[in-house]
């Protein structure tokens, strides 16, 4: 059987590239015939993914971070081709979520004995103004600090992210955001929304703790107007989802999600999906993914 590779020659600061060898020695060591795409930019790795979709292969494994699942997830969303994640980015948030193993070549083996044997699962998909999505979709100060951080071109790596968000952070102010829940239509000043399909965003952050790409529904996590104080105090608690208790968060459930701000830009997987006003529905069962723990 022949599957498509996406290797990203920037994700973890090279980790994929680096690893790249031991996953497709794994691939073809469990009887797989591995094809690299050459892409070079995001644009190009959609392109090459959906041709090979298109050309019958067996499947399309990413080797990096959410980033380069997300340009994955554009060609076999809606498709029979399934998804194998192979975690080597900086941010392996849907690999975490969907328990692939965290060892790029154990990531290659599991997802080549489910290819091999026919199996895959199933899970939801967001999709925002025809853009597909696998995680978390978040705007107000998080999207800020990715278009401030992907502007600057100082200080390289994760420090980089660390200065936008003190930038941003000094520029604090709540957003008005239209919010349509399901049909329901409400007007709220928010430091920031996340729209899960999973729980994991930003490399780890479990910003939507109880979001399950199982149960066609997402979990909206609106994160009220606060201070600079309050938002810095709440940070930490991402780390296990016990955020949702502060008094400034709400959480709510819905299959399709509208949102209306002024000057704002979404952002899914890392990469951004559209400007608002933008719609974004819940996909049921709209990608087969292959290397993951049962659910």
């Amino acid at each position: 059987m022949d599957v498509a590779v996406l290797v990203s020659p920037a994700a973890g600061r090279g980790r994929a590239r680096a690893r790249a060898d031991a996953v497709l020695g794994a691939l073809r060591d469990a009887g797989l015939t591995p094809h690299v795409l050459p892409a070079t930019t995001g644009a190009e790795a959609e392109t090459q993914a959906a041709a090979a979709v298109a050309g019958g292969t067996a499947a399309v494994v990413a080797v990096g971070g959410d980033g380069t699942a997300h340009a994955a997830l554009q060609a076999v969303a809606g498709t029979s081709v399934p998804l194998a994640v192979v975690p080597a980015g900086t941010g392996n948030d849907l690999a975490l979520a969907l328990g692939t193993p965290a060892d790029p070549a154990a990531a290659a083996r599991a997802a080549a004995d489910d290819v091999l044997a026919g199996r895959s699962r199933s899970i939801d998909a967001g999709r925002t103004d025809g853009r597909w999505w696998a995680t978390v979709l978040c705007c107000g100060f998080d999207s800020a600090v990715t278009d401030r951080a992907n502007r600057l071109r100082w200080p390289r790596g994760p420090r980089r992210y660390d200065v936008a968000v003190l930038v941003e952070l000094a520029r604090l102010r709540p957003y008005e955001v239209t919010l349509t829940l399901d049909g329901e239509r409400r007007t709220v000043a928010a430091t920031m929304i996340a729209v899960g399909n999973t729980p994991w965003y930003g490399g780890g952050m479990k910003i939507c703790p109880s979001a399950d790409p199982d149960d066609g529904l997402f979990d909206v996590t609106v994160v009220g107007a606060g201070s600079r104080l309050e938002l810095i105090r709440t940070k930490p608690r991402l780390a296990d989802g016990t955020h949702v208790q502060h008094p400034l968060i709400s959480v709510h459930r819905a299959r399709r999600v509208e949102l209306d701000c002024a000057g704002v830009t979404t952002y899914a997987d890392g990469e951004p999906v559209a400007p608002l006003p933008a719609v974004t529905e819940c996909v049921a069962s709209a990608v087969r993914v292959v290397g993951t723990a049962r659910p």
